[in-house]
């Protein structure tokens, strides 16, 4: 299997510029992917299902006269053609998955000034969420539960998946898993007309609130562009690992570990950091020797010559240094005292610690979310969670003693803004001197 993999050395001058060319990926679609959605979108606008079922019948190879809406038995039935140890790996996942998101929820809260106001925020679920599923190419029962789980817990009021059908055929696997994560209804449907159907609604696919899951260039142009008419969840590149190693790990586990991310797809990256030369090598004969016995080898091999490396840096620290500059989707420190490590780290999507813990398990049963953000935006961005499915409303109760010395503030501070309607509103409620001294 051919391949290159880049090696770098933070010792190098030009080193920044060839980590920027290491880094650098283009996540926008092209524009003609974008007008092709701009056209799915505004035909599912305008002809609702009829534009929904003429776009899944020309691009799955299907003949439905319906937008296909799955039945609750369809789902229960799924669990009977799932192999048993399969169904059992969906179950021990699925509570992991619930035990560490329902530590996320948050509660409502508020607090009463001594003058008997009273200031709070109240927490409230969605009405409804959309998860999209990939299909055709390949199942994600995990995806189905890393996104659904949380909206459960969140209290969403009706959770809605859609997946494509390909000549009319789910992975019962998927199906499976919708029913262990509790997912209300599914719909046989996907593309940008799915997306399209859940944001903005058909007489038969209820429009959402907000539409989380991943799927490819033209799903993920779908959701860039329903934007604001409904929240999603990120855009997301391709998957992404970092391991920082200090060279005492056997680096066949290492090697397997970027193999893990780098067989996603072609443009997915997988780097390693570590101050051992030696090591690196170590590691590169092992991508060698394991890369021809596994059976996406030709995929591994094209991320790691375009987007793969194995950078030598000073020391740990400076590895540091460029963790946080990378702010990588997956981060490995596999080293001796990660736990030393772990407050230096302010830009990662997902951190495991220690030289035991395999990303894909991250991937699949830790319980932590595999909804990361990639290419840098970690660095403002969190995993997907609880939280991304509730609302924060501020809640203001006021005592009239309160309004009234609040409305003297507030008035002043209209009128410095030249907004009289503001100030005189405020005004209003501004007692008589004398008035209210007793707290009334």
């Amino acid at each position: 299997m051919k391949y290159s993999l880049r090696r770098l050395s933070t010792v190098e001058p030009n080193f920044q510029t060839q980590l920027a060319q290491l880094l650098a990926t283009d996540t926008a679609a092209s524009e003609a992917v974008q007008q092709t959605v701009r056209e799915i979108i505004q035909a599912v606008r305008t002809r609702g299902d009829a534009a929904l079922i003429e776009y899944t019948n020309g691009f799955d190879q299907r003949n439905i006269r319906a937008a296909s809406e799955l039945e609750e038995r369809d789902l229960d039935a799924s669990r009977a053609r799932v192999e048993p140890a399969v169904c059992a790996a969906l179950e021990a996942a699925a509570a992991r998955i619930r035990a560490y998101h329902a530590r996320q929820q948050l509660p409502s809260w508020d607090y009463t000034e001594p003058d008997g106001s009273v200031l709070g925020q109240q927490v409230t679920a969605l009405d409804r969420a959309g998860i999209y599923v990939p299909g055709g190419k390949a199942a994600y029962p995990s995806s189905v539960l890393m996104n659904a789980i949380p909206a459960k817990l969140a209290g969403v009021g009706e959770i809605i998946m859609v997946v494509p059908a390909p000549r009319g055929v789910i992975d019962p696997v998927v199906l499976c898993a919708a029913a262990i994560a509790g997912v209300d209804r599914v719909f046989s449907i996907g593309g940008a007309q799915a997306v399209a159907a859940l944001a903005y609604g058909t007489a038969t696919v209820p429009a959402v609130d907000k539409i989380v899951g991943p799927g490819n260039v033209y799903v993920a142009s779908a959701k860039a562009q329903v934007f604001g008419r409904v929240g999603i969840d990120m855009i997301a590149g391709p998957s992404e690992i970092l391991i920082v190693c200090d060279g005492a790990t056997d680096p066949d586990w290492i090697a397997m570990d970027l193999f893990s991310q780098a067989e996603h797809d072609e443009q997915a990256q997988a780097v390693l950091i570590s101050p051992d030369a030696a090591f690196l090598t170590r590691v590169a004969v092992s991508i060698e020797r394991l890369l021809p016995t596994l059976e996406r080898a030709a995929i591994i091999a094209a991320a790691l010559t375009q987007r793969g490396a194995l950078i030598q840096v000073r020391d740990l620290t400076e590895a540091v240094e460029l963790v946080n500059q990378i702010a990588p989707e997956h981060l490995e420190l596999s080293v001796a005292d990660p736990r030393a490590l772990l407050p230096l780290i302010r830009h990662a999507g997902s951190i495991f610690l220690g030289r035991y813990v395999a990303e894909s398990l991250g991937d699949y049963c830790a319980g932590p979310n595999h909804v990361l953000p990639t290419s840098g935006t970690a660095r403002f961005s969190s995993p997907l969670g609880v939280y991304d499915f509730q609302k924060r409303t501020s809640v203001i109760e006021l005592s009239p003693l309160a309004a009234s010395r609040l409305g003297r503030l507030a008035g002043t501070l209209a009128r410095a803004e030249g907004l009289t309607a503001h100030a005189r509103s405020a005004e209003y409620r501004i007692l008589p001197d004398g008035a209210g001294a007793g707290g009334d």
